[in-house]
């Protein structure tokens, strides 16, 4: 009897039944929400003015081997300050946070998770889901960005991009992707932790913000203390630099600006120190073949895609042991 009970309790089919539901309407939903549009807009009217002040300076640029279009995601104008790309460095967290501080409390909340798992839909494909169709909402608002970024430039500079420049841009945007998959996920997981949504808001903006401002300080901090005796040689100098870099990369805008800058930046040929030793045979201001950049920031887009999963895996395990009741 007791084996055939066992029998009875077991799942019956793929544990992601019914996952396909679940996205469809999570993604008809974020597309069709208030919040969407107000976060759409905030992000195309914080990212227009860099644009805009970029195209304005890269016309006068008669260079035609600059890679103007790469330039328009870097270039600092003065009259804004700031380029895109670090503008979305503060943009893409944000909006990732906003899209799943909510997710799963909510239905808590409204007392329809009970309801939801009753049907014929297991927790898997319910998490899995919402997961997808935030990655997937999140996903469709950058393509947009990008491409009307790219027709801006193709009106404005009147020239169409070349081939390496679409690549490094595609690439650019699959990097920014995965940057906004882990904090989705950071913030789903607090969303699985916590019932309230404004605690799981504030709990994922505090660590976004710890990231951003407090850990660069700490990682100083902590260098420091590793280097209180004399540096004698390079190798103390490259093994104090190496902790200084292993550190700054535990957080992940330092991994999305150092892949986006050897993206956009041809030049760029190392991420850390440049020893002398480096710099043998190099010419100066060469550009780097598309896949001796992808090389180059290989690791950092491997962390930020391991960085997603982790945290999704955390909050797929927390959830999973929780109880839910009507």
């Amino acid at each position: 009897m007791g084996s055939r009970a066992s029998l009875a309790l077991r799942r019956q089919g793929s544990p992601f039944t019914g996952i396909g539901p679940v996205l469809v309407k999570e993604l008809a939903d974020h597309l069709s929400s208030v919040r969407m549009l107000v976060l759409t807009l905030f992000v195309i009217a914080f990212g227009a003015f860099p644009v805009a002040s970029s195209l304005q300076t890269l016309r006068t640029v008669v260079d035609p081997n600059s890679f103007l279009f790469l330039r328009i995601f870097t270039l600092e104008p003065e009259q804004v300050g700031i380029s895109f790309v670090a503008a979305l460095n503060f943009i893409i967290p944000l909006m990732a946070i906003g899209l799943g501080f909510d997710s799963v409390n909510s239905e808590f909340n409204r007392r329809t998770l009970s309801r939801v798992l009753s049907q014929p839909i297991y927790r898997d494909a319910l998490l899995m889901g919402k997961f997808l169709a935030g990655l997937a909402t999140f996903a469709v608002v950058l393509v947009a960005l990008w491409l009307m970024v790219f027709g801006a430039g193709l009106l404005l500079l009147g020239v169409p991009p070349r081939g390496v420049e679409v690549a490094r841009g595609v690439g650019f945007l699959v990097v920014a992707i995965a940057y906004g998959g882990i904090w989705l996920a950071i913030s789903m997981l607090f969303s699985v932790l916590l019932r309230s949504p404004a605690t799981s808001a504030l709990c994922a903006l505090g660590l976004w913000l710890f990231f951003l401002l407090l850990w660069p300080q700490l990682a100083s901090a902590i260098v420091s203390g590793a280097a209180a005796g004399e540096i004698r040689s390079v190798e103390d100098y490259a093994a104090l630099q190496d902790l200084a870099m292993g550190l700054m990369r535990l957080s992940p805008g330092t991994l999305f600006s150092e892949a986006v800058l050897a993206l956009l930046s041809p030049e760029t040929r190392t991420l850390g120190p440049m020893l002398p030793a480096q710099m043998r045979g190099a010419i100066l201001g060469a550009p780097l073949p598309f896949d001796q950049s992808l090389l180059l920031i290989w690791p950092q887009i491997t962390g930020l895609i391991a960085g997603m999963i982790v945290v999704f895996a955390a909050a797929y395990v927390v959830f999973q042991r929780q109880e839910v009741r009507a």
